[in-house]
């Protein structure tokens, strides 16, 4: 019987992942959000079914029929996250929500698997981190004085990369976070928020090379730290965020390439001054010739879990995972893809992909640059610490150790990758107020015109003829208003 379920549960899983990543797409088929509604229905559905019948697969694999009880916990926060979100913010960003249940309810299921002491803090500070997440937009849509913090987002910001630098715990040869009162942090998580936010405000008036001098300066103080601690798969996020940033406020292409040029000089230095940077160059290009050594060996057990997992997995319980060193932070991807399979794992891919696209059509509806700005650096850093952690867990670019957004095992990834999709509502939120203005001063333009043009007929030839002249303009708006009104 187990062996039936968990056979029949592989191509259950993969059809309710191609499904529910065909939704994400769908979403932008359609403008409002009262013909996404469906599709947003669907999701959830999809969503709630993936979830059970894992634990289902997990119950009888294990035998342990109390996993279930794990599982209601979960599902009654999902489901009350997703709930409220929509109930507090009507106009809030449903894929964004859907998106964020989904891949909590990813990373839930496999550090089941992987750890359940580990599972049961994920969900612990999952839980946490969702109520906080709930405030985030109602503190976007009120306190527009945010935009005025330039110095306090970079002072804060270096400052807790420097107190890691001098008091952190090395991990694995890197300075990545302190503890207070026995609760583990690891700032730079949360200083990539505080350094978007800084970003913005300083580039939203102007991009002048004065401004961009100066924001090169705090970014090389937050990189140099970084550097320092030997944190460098952070510091690499900071310094494409900076340069992808102001290339956005400037629109000036030197920038761009003189960022990456100065990048690739730095890359050179790093490799030739770590020597951790080197031995994983070296496990980039040949990860066999290093396989007996902790270098090589974590990259090779890697390849072996993807390989042999195929397309629709071994199954839940049916791959060895647990061989990887640090799967529950830094090679995660490779566990799904084992269990569950390369087209189980490409779902993920794209759920993420949409979730940033997403992020920069919120983005470019904006006419305010600064959130405008803050949208855009979210979704940058965002999609750029996926593309860091499967890139390395693939063997497609060298290993940076970070960890895969609200998926790997981490509070304090889970806790800033929520506080950003929550920005990203309340930026949602924002934009519709927006557009809403713009609208009223639009139908207001429109009626000041009628006015004239009655008040042109009602009076001498000259001034009908001096109105006929504008008729074009005025034809122009009258057609937008009308196409507004229906």
């Amino acid at each position: 019987m187990e062996l039936y379920v968990s056979e029949f549960s592989k191509y259950v899983m993969a059809l309710l992942m191609f499904l529910y990543t065909y939704e994400c797409f769908a979403v932008f088929r359609y403008e409002e959000e009262e013909r996404r509604r469906g599709i947003y229905t669907r999701q959830k559905l999809l969503m709630f079914v993936f979830h059970f019948s894992s634990f289902l697969v997990i119950c009888f694999e294990t035998g342990d029929i109390t996993y279930l009880f794990f599982y209601a916990f979960q599902q009654i926060v999902l489901y009350a996250a997703a709930a409220l979100f929509v109930m507090l913010y009507p106009r809030i960003n449903r894929l964004l929500i859907n998106n964020m249940c989904m891949l909590l309810s990813i990373g839930f299921v496999i550090l089941t698997r992987l750890d359940l002491n580990k599972a049961v803090k994920q969900f612990i500070i999952a839980t946490g981190s969702l109520v906080v997440a709930l405030i985030i937009p109602f503190f976007m849509h009120k306190f527009s004085f945010l935009k005025n913090l330039k110095w306090v987002y970079a002072l804060a910001g270096i400052a807790a990369l420097s107190t890691v630098m001098i008091l952190g715990q090395t991990t694995y040869g890197s300075k990545l976070s302190y503890s207070i009162a026995g609760v583990t942090f690891q700032p730079s998580e949360f200083v990539k928020i505080m350094f978007v936010f800084f970003m913005a405000s300083a580039l939203y008036q102007s991009a002048s090379f004065f401004e961009v001098f100066t924001t090169a300066v705090i970014a090389a103080a937050h990189v140099a730290v970084q550097v320092l601690s030997k944190d460098l798969g952070s510091a690499l996020i900071f310094f494409i965020v900076y340069v992808l940033m102001v290339f956005v406020a400037s629109r000036n292409f030197f920038y761009l390439f003189a960022g990456f040029a100065g990048g690739s000089l730095a890359a050179y230095i790093a490799y030739k001054v770590f020597t951790h940077v080197q031995i994983r160059v070296q496990a980039w290009q040949d990860p066999w010739s290093l396989i007996d050594s902790a270098g090589g060996y974590q990259i090779t057990q890697s390849l072996f879990a993807i390989s042999s997992g195929g397309w629709f997995g071994l199954g839940l319980y049916k791959g060895t995972p647990e061989s990887i060193p640090v799967v529950e932070t830094d090679f995660i991807f490779s566990a799904i893809a084992e269990e569950m399979g390369i087209l189980f794992a490409i779902g993920v891919i794209l759920i993420c992909v949409s979730s940033f696209i997403m992020f920069m059509k919120i983005a470019s509806g904006f006419s305010d640059k600064f959130y405008q700005l803050i949208a855009f650096g979210l979704g940058v850093t965002y999609i750029f610490q996926i593309f860091l952690t499967i890139g390395g867990g693939t063997k497609f670019i060298p290993l940076t150790g970070v960890t895969l957004p609200l998926i790997s095992y981490g509070g304090s990834s889970v806790l800033t990758t929520l506080v950003m999709f929550s920005i990203a509502g309340g930026l949602q939120i924002i934009k519709q107020d927006e557009e809403e203005r713009e609208k009223e001063e639009r139908k207001k333009r429109m009626n000041a015109k009628k006015k004239r043009k009655k008040a042109a007929i009602s009076k001498t030839q000259p001034l009908i003829e001096y109105d006929e002249e504008n008729m074009s303009e005025y034809q122009a708006d009258k057609d937008l208003y009308d196409e507004e009104e229906r």
